[in-house]
């Protein structure tokens, strides 16, 4: 299992209109993450698949996480994000190569 740490500065524009008395980092923002870490690890700069995403847990600015991710013997790569011992999301996505 590789992994890459990753964090979430408290003044990432995401915050500002993402619940802005108790802000959280979107879930769109924590997708896009994990997939840059996974594409810049296993150098696919194309397309991705999403098979599944459960978001588990909020996460709020200035979060340290660590995204987790294993390919998987479909071709798919299944990736977990945790800050410390908190599950954040799991899911799974695939490189789209061109045909």
């Amino acid at each position: 299992m590789k992994k890459t740490m990753l964090n979430i500065p408290d003044y990432h524009p995401a915050f500002a209109g993402h619940f802005p008395d108790m802000p959280i980092v979107p879930g769109v923002v924590l997708l896009d993450e994990a997939m840059h870490a996974i594409a810049d690890d296993i150098g696919h700069d194309g397309a991705w698949q999403i098979g599944s995403v459960k978001f588990l847990s909020p996460l709020g600015p200035g979060a340290r996480v660590i995204i987790e991710h294993e390919a998987q013997a479909s071709g798919a790569i299944r990736f977990d994000i945790r800050e410390g011992e908190r599950h954040i999301v799991s899911g799974s996505i695939t490189p789209v190569t061109e045909s």
